[in-house]
């Protein structure tokens, strides 16, 4: 079984979501599709299919125009949330600190957080990657989890370039995180990949040790491409 979670981005309308969702329930599968999506189609309910936010607060509530809290995102119903999301990071200031905070959140009101860890081009040429994405794991995750939570490697550099690290390097990042995470007591947290995941490579970069699923961006919003990743794996 594996994890396939669809990250929509800012696209959609609540129609759209109803249409994939229609035709996602009728996939027979044994891997668990969650699809997180723009606050306002939070709403749109399916027996099969999880809904998750892009991102939640730090903060419980106040004024903080524009923000959404953990609790809110719970109480329409959504089970996960992706907190560090590599655009989060790039275009809104996300640290490792805000992201933890943000996971912290996430936790206490129930929320299953996908912890989103990467590195960027200029950290990869400088020969940093391995650094990036352990010091990522081990700052990003709150202190004393004792809820699941779900971890995704995302060469930031990859995103929305239409670039896929090698097998090998797809695996030794893969294999950092899982020896990190078992390092602090989190031993068996699912680990995904995101980067320019399609239906063409899917199961090859579902072989690969540790890789415990996918995040994948533009191809969850179309059935016609989201479901051949889904089913392109047990």
């Amino acid at each position: 079984m594996k994890i396939i979670a669809g990250n929509w981005k800012m696209n959609g309308t609540c129609a759209s979501l109803e249409s994939v969702v229609h035709d996602l329930s009728s996939v027979e599968t044994n891997n668990r599709i969650i699809l997180c999506v723009p606050y306002t189609m939070l709403g749109v309910k399916s027996d099969k299919i999880a809904i998750g936010a892009q991102d939640v607060s730090a903060h419980t509530h106040g004024a903080y125009t524009g923000e959404v809290s953990a609790s809110m995102v719970a109480d329409m119903g959504a089970k996960y949330t992706i907190i560090g999301h590599s655009e989060c990071r790039q275009y809104h200031g996300d640290t490792n600190d805000t992201v933890r905070a943000k996971a912290e959140q996430a936790l206490a009101n129930g929320l299953i957080p996908i912890i989103c860890v990467g590195e960027t081009m200029d950290e990869k040429q400088a020969g940093k990657t391995m650094e990036i994405i352990e010091s990522g794991v081990r700052e990003s995750i709150p202190s004393d989890v004792n809820s699941d939570i779900i971890v995704a490697y995302e060469p930031r550099w990859a995103i929305g370039a239409g670039l896929t690290p090698t097998s090998d390097e797809i695996a030794a990042a893969h294999t950092l995180i899982a020896n990190t995470l078992t390092d602090m007591g989190l031993s068996g947290t699912p680990v995904l990949y995101g980067a320019s995941v399609k239906g063409s490579n899917a199961a090859e970069i579902m072989s690969i040790p540790n890789v415990d699923g996918v995040l994948v961006g533009g191809a969850s919003l179309k059935s016609d491409d989201f479901i051949p990743i889904i089913t392109s794996v047990k």
